[in-house]
């Protein structure tokens, strides 16, 4: 049975999304700073990063899922982040995990519909998902489930 927080994979790189992670008030921000995605999300959703590089525009192939977390109360926010770049942001409380590979998910998860194009939903930024397929990523992350699912 489907529960009724969303489920949601956000993509940056692994440089931006433990930028996120690692803050003393967790965030996400997505497509750039834009708030529009980010109205789309709601507290109490459940937010997984995935990272296809380390670094942004990099080369440096990363493909996994670098953290985990919950959607906090409040609405996106503006957060001037220097040099004229003011993001739109949401807090997040990432729960501990592990940074998991996604390839040796991709049979199991019902979002990739053509295991050929399997990254093609990650061009969106910010895509919903099953519970059964942030279940299947957080264990794979070693993610606490009852830190997920209350």
């Amino acid at each position: 049975m489907e529960s009724k927080r969303k489920n949601w994979i956000a993509v940056a790189s692994a440089e931006h999304a433990r930028l996120g992670r690692d803050a003393d008030r967790g965030f996400m921000q997505v497509g750039h700073g834009k708030e529009a995605p980010l109205k789309r999300i709601q507290p109490g959703d459940r937010v997984a990063y995935y990272s296809p590089a380390e670094t942004f525009g990099g080369k440096d192939k990363l493909q996994s899922f670098v953290s985990v977390g919950i959607v906090q109360p409040g609405e996106p926010y503006m957060f001037d982040m220097g040099g004229g770049f003011v993001p739109c942001r949401r807090d997040v409380k990432y729960v501990p995990s592990q940074e998991a590979p996604i390839l040796p998910l991709l049979d199991g998860l019902e979002f990739v519909e053509d295991r050929q194009r399997w990254g093609y939903k990650f061009r969106f930024g910010l895509f919903p998902v099953s519970d059964h397929d942030m279940r299947l990523i957080s264990d794979a992350m070693a993610a606490n489930p009852a830190m997920l699912y209350f």
